[in-house]
């Protein structure tokens, strides 16, 4: 069923009245999954879990920058939003610990902020 104008436009305004959350997203198209993406999105919930964090990570369709997967997008309140790319167990524990709990960005794997 197709939406009217009117009804796309109260949509939009509701999203911009109610900000997201502070979210994770770990790209999960086939070359992400392939570079390691499972074991990434894994460790980065058991992270938010373990630190008891309000941080949506959830999987996202492809970026469109396969040699850097896994990526993974952060948007966190007080920080800036960042594409980390190249990474792995390590370095996502080191996004939670540095990004989302410090707010300090992980040098050696921004790919755009």
């Amino acid at each position: 069923m197709a939406m009217t104008r009117e009804e796309l436009n109260k949509l939009k305004s509701a999203a911009q009245s109610n900000p997201p959350r502070n979210w994770i997203r770990v790209g999960y198209s086939t070359c992400g999954v392939a570079a390691g993406a499972k074991e990434v999105l894994d460790v980065l919930n058991e992270e938010i879990k373990a630190h008891n964090m309000d941080v949506i990570v959830k999987k996202c369709g492809c970026v469109g920058l396969c040699s850097a997967e896994p990526l993974v997008e952060v948007n966190i309140e007080g920080a800036p939003r960042v594409f980390y790319g190249k990474v792995n167990k390590d370095v996502a524990r080191r996004i939670v610990d540095e990004h989302v709990c410090q707010k300090k960005l992980v040098e050696n794997h921004i790919y755009e902020i």
